[in-house]
């Protein structure tokens, strides 16, 4: 009768577990995931000449599901007509992955900067402020590697004289992401 009831109060003790909600919150869940890349850039710009190209260099930092931040440098090589044109950017990006496929959309807000190297004055730029809306697809090829398919911004750079400047950048690229 003793031994009945040891193994029946054993019993409703390690049922009632389940219902206790003692277990602990899982703690290895990490903070947000970050990429790192390198890209190559056309600029389409509505002033001077005609698609110079640029060095990007880009980071995100996606810290929570669905959202992130995005920096990006744009480095415009400056042709032979001596007009070249650079961003500096910053902002939000939204996300969603879709098996290898990552699609986002971001607003970036920062300053721009256009270098005249025209002879025989020296060389000299002035800075701006500048935003942009844009988009792309990030490819997954392996755990750390990200190739970014198509990105593609329109900015904005209001003040700039005689009207505001609007170029288009599109650019692609390839990126090492920390897990």
């Amino acid at each position: 009768m003793k031994r009945q009831w040891l193994i029946s109060c054993f019993t409703c003790v390690f049922g009632l577990t389940v219902f206790s909600h003692a277990q602990a919150v899982p703690t290895a869940t990490k903070s947000g995931t970050l990429q790192l890349g390198i890209g190559g850039s056309i600029i389409s710009p509505d002033y001077g000449q005609l698609n110079p190209k640029a060095i990007t260099i880009y980071t995100d930092f996606d810290f929570r599901r669905h959202i992130g931040v995005e920096g990006e440098v744009h480095y415009g090589l400056t042709k032979p007509s001596g007009i070249g044109e650079s961003t500096y950017l910053v902002g939000p990006r939204l996300y969603t992955t879709r098996s290898i496929f990552t699609p986002y959309a971001k607003v970036l807000l920062g300053m721009g900067s256009i270098s005249y190297q025209l002879p025989p004055t020296p060389n000299y730029s002035e800075i701006y402020m500048a935003y942009a809306f844009g988009g792309g697809v990030d490819i997954r090829v392996t755990r750390f590697l990200n190739v970014r398919a198509i990105d593609f911004e329109l900015q904005k750079w209001p003040g700039f004289t005689p009207h505001t400047l609007s170029p288009y950048v599109t650019t692609i690229g390839v990126a090492y992401s920390f897990p």
